[in-house]
């Protein structure tokens, strides 16, 4: 059977590891298959992070637009039916930087939400 030297390969591969590792509490950083296991498990839970950071903003923007809706005499829902009724492509993320920054201009596509709600009631009978 050949002789296999694994020389660089072999350490490279593991100091990948083990600098990754490194900050972790007592064996975790220090022992390769502990440390490996940790670096696993952390990469899982940074790939998950990533999707709920996502979830968890547009949460946060819907939070506020319907708050900002609430003060102009609607509701969350009915905001942006008659936003995409009026032809109004502004997502949710700029629509609350609006509501944050800009009451005034906020209200203005309140209104247009407004005006083509009722146009689509009175078409509608």
């Amino acid at each position: 059977m050949p002789r296999v030297k694994r020389s660089t390969k072999r350490s490279d591969r593991r100091k990948k590891i083990l600098k990754r590792a490194s900050g972790y509490f007592l064996t975790k950083s220090k022992l390769y298959q502990a440390a490996q296991e940790a670096v696993e498990r952390g990469l899982m839970f940074a790939y998950i992070g990533r999707k709920q950071k996502k979830r968890q903003y547009r949460a946060l923007w819907i939070t506020r637009i319907n708050a900002a809706c609430r003060l102009n005499g609607m509701s969350y829902s009915t905001f942006i039916n008659g936003l995409k009724l009026a032809g109004n492509t502004l997502d949710r993320k700029i629509l609350s930087e609006i509501a944050i920054n800009d009451p005034a201009g906020f209200a203005a596509l309140a209104e247009t939400a407004k005006g083509a709600l009722a146009s689509r009631k009175t078409a509608a009978t």
